[in-house]
């Protein structure tokens, strides 16, 4: 099933203190376009900067994911990005005006309610999801944390958690569908020790801390002077122990709401990915760290698969048979060298061409030991990229390519050898011009790429 990509209807916006700088700050949620992806942008800094959700980008995650772009920092993102995720956006600006998203109540309740309440609209573009087709694994010694991704028809999530504490133990969430996201994940709220509580003051940390945006876990012995202590060095009301060791101050909303908690980080860490995820996720022990790491993991499979040849079922039927590519290309005999399309994206095409010893070219090109001439091969490709091109005009038109750069020929074909040809478009068609990356293979191996720019002509009558 086609899934549109999406974008908010109206914009919001979220206020707050950052948990770490206790510096104020507003974030404006606003509409983008196709293939934007999420996005912020520190309106407080000069020029503006724009700072992409992107795994690359992330410089420490020691107590929160923070990402720096050219000197410009954004931190504490993942509970927005969850959120952005479990809401079913693709594409959002959101604009900043200091170097920390609003803490708020620690979870990402605040997030999905202004979203909820903008409204969510659906694109032209296709959703493009990274489908996990095989198990990708990580284990991160230092923290312990093992993470995996299956093949799933959905996107959904196992975490489980583990602390050497008698009240916070062992603990698992399960989110079998991230369309649950609201109802089962979004209102959980961040956790910390209260031993930890001073080594971060002491830190320059949680400035921003409340005892309102944190369940606070007692897990040793502590008396009510030392709780009186630490309410007073951080300014807070006196507060005492439930029997469960947290304090008193609220109600969890789940038993097992720190891993659920867990589990949200886990979907805002790996909305840096960039793409959509199409696969079980199973973490135990997870953290900022390693589900960063994971994230990174994650883009390296993607782009290899990105290079990878495409898997073509020779059961299956071509989207366009010899016939049809006849109609839209004017190459003929002993020129047409594409057999058949098997595969049409709106920004990608594959298509194939069977090698023969019987092809004419090898009458004169090393008849004693056939080798297909390369700039055929660059022809080939460039006429599969018309076919992309020309599928998508109305009316009657021709392309001719008017550059070709960066061709690199990596394995000779000979007869017996299938291609397949794989062009994509590396920008929108603008003002008749499209710009492609074409790559040919044999089996998974490359055998030629280039570069190819092209003119869309409109014909004319004679």
């Amino acid at each position: 099933m086609v899934v549109k990509q999406k974008t908010l209807k109206n914009s919001f916006k979220i206020e707050g203190k950052g948990l770490h700088t206790g510096v104020n700050v507003t974030m404006n949620f606003l509409p983008a376009p196709e293939n934007h992806g999420f996005k912020f942008k520190r309106v407080d800094l000069e020029h503006q900067p724009i700072i992409e959700a992107d795994v690359n980008l992330v410089i420490d995650t020691s107590r929160g994911t923070l990402l720096e772009k050219d000197g410009a920092r954004i931190g504490t993102i993942e509970h927005a990005l969850a959120a952005l995720v479990g809401m079913d956006l693709d594409n959002v600006l959101i604009e900043v005006n200091n170097e920390e998203a609003p803490i708020i109540d620690g979870s990402s309740k605040y997030f999905v309610e202004a979203i909820e309440k903008a409204g969510v609209v659906e694109q032209e573009a296709d959703r493009d999801y990274f489908e996990i087709s095989e198990k990708i694994e990580m284990f991160d010694e230092k923290s312990g944390a093992h993470i995996i991704a299956l093949p799933d028809n959905d996107y959904s999530l196992n975490v489980m958690i583990s602390f050497p504490s008698a009240v916070l133990n062992n603990q698992y969430a399960t989110l079998e569908s991230i369309k649950d996201f609201k109802t089962e994940i979004a209102g959980c709220r961040t956790f910390v020790f209260l031993r930890e509580i001073e080594f971060l003051l002491s830190h320059n940390l949680i400035k921003g801390g409340d005892l309102n945006n944190a369940i606070v876990i007692i897990d040793k012995e502590v008396s009510q002077d030392e709780l009186d202590r630490l309410a007073d060095l951080t300014n807070h009301p006196r507060v005492e122990v439930k029997p469960q060791g947290i304090l008193n101050n609220l109600d969890l909303h789940f038993d097992n709401e720190c891993a659920r908690h867990k589990l949200l980080d886990v979907v805002g860490d790996l909305a840096l990915l960039g793409k959509r995820i199409k696969g079980r996720i199973i973490a135990s022990k997870p953290g900022h760290g390693p589900n960063t790491m994971f994230a990174a993991t994650l883009k390296k499979q993607l782009k290899k698969e990105a290079d990878a040849a495409p898997k073509c079922n020779p059961n299956d039927e071509p989207l366009m048979d010899v016939n049809r590519i006849r109609e839209l290309l004017p190459h003929r005999y002993p020129f047409l060298l594409v057999d058949k399309v098997v595969c049409i994206h709106e920004d990608e095409i594959i298509g194939i061409k069977n090698v023969t010893v019987n092809e004419p070219f090898f009458q004169g090109h090393f008849p004693d030991e056939p080798v297909m001439p390369g700039v055929l091969l660059v022809e080939a490709m460039a006429q599969c990229g018309g076919l992309l091109v020309l599928s998508k005009q109305e009316g009657q038109f021709s392309t001719y390519f008017i550059r070709i750069d960066n061709v690199k020929f990596r394995k000779k074909v000979v007869p017996g050898d299938t291609l397949i040809f794989k062009l994509k478009l590396t920008s929108p068609i603008r003002r008749g011009i499209a710009n492609m990356k074409g790559t040919t293979y044999v089996g998974d191996k490359i055998v030629a790429e280039g570069e190819f720019m092209a003119q869309i002509v409109k014909k004319t009558d004679n």
